[in-house]
């Protein structure tokens, strides 16, 4: 039977798949086998700053029985295909692209991730995974239609629970040990690739001379700043010799879809950092995601905060090995300190293009997170 492309063929280039790949996708997404007879393929209108995503898009189409069907493609590749590569210091670029994990979300249907999911949390159905010329690999998935509805408190209270469950499962003295990297070992990686560089222009950008910058508020932040980045070895140190566990690794809202069918389950993805981390790692990416997004006000910040580590506790506490509220503590501000305190204001971005609101809402956050972590370093 003739295959027909409605739209959006050529958005897939290598990743197009053939007749009979088509067709064994489309049988897995409807559960029985199937012949399809019309299908098109749409972007997914996301801006995705890992080095790993390529392609996203959603195919979509009809069974010679007549039946829909749709499913998720998301081309990983080697981060010298990465269009922001020239972000990365010369100096550290052979590095980079020599050891950046760039198939790492693969390990979300591994058994060391996927066998010690907590109840309330689960993983999209994986259909096929297609090799693909020049360091890519196209996966083919489920298609979460996700609920339009907001993040509350109550849904951050459940994600923190699952999230502290995993991590108790996922801190099984075997698992820990078969990591072939030491603790902290992604964390630090993040902090010589993307934090160090950025550590200069605390003395000296022109970001400093916006009007909302150039005040006391923003001399002070500076400051405090500058105070916490002499800190950020030592805090790198004691989140070391925390407990550790392997965590989902960007657990940010955006990272934990809500299924429209049923809004009580979280669905991961993108899973990262898969190496031994301190307990209350993958807080600092829950807390802040929706702000990064500017989905949600910096406003919001400190009431979601006081909620995340109790509801993380309590959920340890359901799994094989929990840990003190303390420690989790320190796990999530020294992680929330070392991936956001530094990289929050908007360095990287054009001035002039930037609005009053943005650099306000910029500044609240990273004021939040720079208070936060001067007390952890301060005691």
């Amino acid at each position: 039977m003739t295959k027909t492309t409605v739209a959006g063929g050529d958005l897939l280039g290598v990743a197009t798949p053939t007749g009979d790949q088509l067709d064994a996708i489309a049988a897995a997404a409807v559960g029985h086998p199937a012949v399809v007879t019309r299908w098109n393929a749409e972007p997914v209108p996301y801006e995705s700053g890992s080095p790993a995503t390529g392609t996203l898009a959603r195919l979509s189409g009809v069974t010679a029985d007549g039946q829909p069907w749709s499913v998720f493609l998301k081309v990983l590749q080697h981060p010298r295909h990465w269009r922001l590569l020239d972000r990365v210091p010369e100096q550290l670029r052979a590095d980079f692209l020599g050891n950046f994990p760039w198939r790492a979300e693969l390990t979300a249907w591994d058994p060391t991730f996927s066998a010690h999911l907590p109840s309330g949390l689960r993983v999209p159905e994986l259909y096929q995974v297609v090799e693909l010329p020049e360091d890519r690999v196209a996966v083919w998935m489920e298609d979460i239609a996700v609920s339009a509805q907001p993040w509350t408190p109550d849904r951050f209270v459940t994600a923190a629970g699952v999230l502290g469950a995993l991590a108790a499962n996922r801190r099984d003295p075997e698992l820990l040990a078969a990591c072939p990297v030491p603790p902290g070992y992604g964390l630090r990686r993040y902090y010589d690739g993307a934090v160090r560089p950025v550590l200069p222009w605390l003395q000296s950008h022109d970001l400093w001379r916006h009007p909302l910058l150039a005040t006391s508020g923003g001399t002070t932040l500076r400051a405090d700043l500058l105070e916490l980045a002499a800190a950020a070895p030592a805090i790198l140190d004691r989140l070391d010799e925390l407990p550790q566990a392997l965590p989902h690794g960007d657990a940010s809202p955006q990272n934990l879809l809500v299924p429209s069918s049923a809004p009580g389950t979280l669905v991961a993805i993108d899973v990262a950092f898969q190496c031994p981390l301190a307990v209350g790692f993958d807080l600092a990416q829950l807390l802040v995601g929706l702000v990064h997004a500017g989905q949600m006000p910096t406003a919001d910040l400190p009431a979601i905060h006081r909620l995340l580590a109790p509801a993380y506790q309590a959920g340890m506490n359901q799994g094989k090995r929990p840990a003190a509220l303390a420690e989790i503590e320190d796990g999530y501000i020294g992680s929330l300190v070392i991936r956001a305190a530094f990289t929050s204001l908007p360095f990287r971005e054009p001035i002039p293009s930037l609005t009053d609101t943005y650099i306000d809402q910029r500044m609240m956050l990273t004021r939040f997170i720079t208070d936060l972590g001067l007390q952890m370093a301060r005691s």
